[in-house]
């Protein structure tokens, strides 16, 4: 208990001597280094609004991209069972002595439908992939050139000031 009420008496002391520091004063602000600051908060704010806008942008392009792909694949799909079912609506047709000839026939469509569909549904893939690589590439661009800006902004206050 003693123990800790001597490092709570230290702390007030320390913390007492800290507080009655003198404080460096800051150079009163010139016309010049107000209107540095000035210009380089309104610099700062078009570079967000800037990279906002790009990153809306990218966005939108990845979620037409999603949903042109969404249905180009629905479409593979659906002209796949189609053609699957025409097949096999001609192997039932098929007469019994052309009947073998009919399923393999059948089972050529069918393979023939789902690479189609394999390829179709790879490049719609392929597609989304690219308009998110894309997105990331612009929003990246965006965001080097607001923190070029926001730089920018700091180093002319800086050079107003003198230091």
């Amino acid at each position: 208990m003693n123990k800790l009420l001597a490092s709570l008496l230290a702390t007030l002391f320390v913390s007492a001597a800290f507080a009655q520091a003198p404080v460096a004063t800051m150079a009163p602000a010139t016309p010049a280094v107000m209107k540095a600051e000035v210009k380089a908060d309104k610099a700062n704010a078009a570079a967000s609004k800037a990279e906002a806008k790009v990153d809306m942008k990218a966005d939108a392009k990845v979620e037409k991209a999603e949903a042109k792909a969404g249905e180009a694949k629905a479409d593979a799909h659906q002209d796949a069972a189609k053609t699957k079912s025409k097949a096999h609506a001609k192997t039932a047709k098929a007469k019994p002595e052309a009947h073998a000839k009919a399923v393999k026939s059948e089972a050529n469509e069918t393979v023939k439908a789902d690479a189609k569909t394999d390829k179709t549904v790879a490049n719609a893939d392929a597609k989304v992939e690219k308009a998110k690589v894309e997105a990331s590439g612009d929003k990246a661009v965006a965001k080097i050139e607001t923190k070029t800006t926001k730089a920018e902004g700091k180093a002319d206050v800086k050079a107003s000031t003198g230091k």
